[in-house]
């Protein structure tokens, strides 16, 4: 895996996809190569590693060509993987493993543009292609920025982050992390028992807007269903509350989870065979020592289900619950 690069309930994640020789995985979110080199070397079996950024399918050329004909990179969006693989003559895979959000590789690089802790170019792109960071405060009106960044980042002071971001750009071009950080913490008191940054959501709201990702999330949830075979597991690790909510909802109703009749409501009639089995009805956490060993790890939920005999719902424009 990548230096310095820590995979996040790496241990957990392994358990849960259990994989076997012979068997086919996906890793949706290759990032560091750390979960993708765990399955390969746990058993004789496939890993297709799916990522939307090129560095992070350039940096896995080495531990491609270690486990040659095993190890198959593919460029692109894990919200198309059942399009991506089915392209490459696969029609079911055995395990899907989602590390959702930002990677280690893409924070720790400052020309990226992902973090305030370094200045760098206000940019986010994990395809390095289309509307930056940059783009987004310099362009986008006051009012669509507070919703931005009140959305995706829940941020109480989000109309005085998009007022004082809008008064900044209108004498000179917001470029640099280190002039956003500025502008937002000029405007957001520092709390007394919080460390977090004041500018960390924000930032954490226009890196999501950027990259599309929950409706990446939205979209991979289905592939991942889409691909998997009777039997087959999903392990999705997420990283706030933002990302874990639209999963256990998903694996909650495509279960049977919701629908159940109450005193206050008829039992319903019309509900779907359940797509999913829960393997665990919580999410999982990480342990003490992972999280003093790994700060980052500290907010992060790991989701496990098991696919059934059942036909895929679908999408919600289909008639299912995504």
């Amino acid at each position: 895996m990548t230096p310095g690069h820590s995979p996040v309930l790496l241990e957990e994640v392994l358990t849960a996809l259990a994989p076997r020789d012979g068997g086919i995985y996906v890793d949706g979110t290759l990032g560091g190569g750390g979960y993708t080199r765990k399955i390969l070397e746990a058993a004789d079996c496939t890993v297709w590693g799916i990522d939307r950024d090129p560095d992070a399918i350039a940096r896995n050329a080495d531990l491609a060509a270690q486990f040659t004909g095993r190890l198959h990179l593919l460029p692109g969006r894990f919200g198309d993987m059942d399009t991506l693989l089915r392209d490459n003559g696969v029609e079911a895979v055995d395990g899907v493993a989602l590390d959702l959000g930002v990677s280690s590789p893409q924070i720790d690089t400052p020309e990226r543009g992902f973090s305030f802790a370094s200045d760098g170019p206000l940019d986010m792109r994990m395809e390095r292609t289309g509307e930056s960071a940059a783009d987004v405060v310099n362009n986008t009106d006051e009012a669509d920025l507070a919703h931005i960044v009140r959305k995706l980042g829940e941020e109480r002071h989000a109309r005085r982050v998009a007022r004082a971001i809008v008064t900044a750009r209108g004498t000179a071009p917001i470029e640099t992390t280190a002039q956003l950080a500025d502008i937002v913490r000029a405007v957001i008191p520092k709390s007394r028992t919080s460390h977090i940054d004041p500018a960390t959501r924000t930032f954490q709201a226009l890196r999501i807007h950027v990259n599309d990702e929950l409706g990446e999330l939205d979209r991979g949830l289905i592939a991942a269903e889409r691909i998997l075979r009777p039997g087959g597991r999903l392990a999705v690790v997420s990283f706030h509350s933002l990302e874990d909510r639209p999963v256990k909802a998903f694996l909650r109703t495509r279960s049977g989870g919701d629908g159940r009749g109450s005193r206050h409501l008829p039992e319903q009639t019309n509900r779907r065979a359940p797509a999913w089995r829960l393997v665990s009805r919580r999410a999982i956490r990480p342990g003490d020592a992972e999280t003093s060993r790994n700060p980052r790890a500290r907010s992060a939920r790991l989701r496990v289900a098991e696919r059934t005999a059942e036909p895929s719902w679908g999408s919600a424009a289909e008639g299912g619950a995504g």
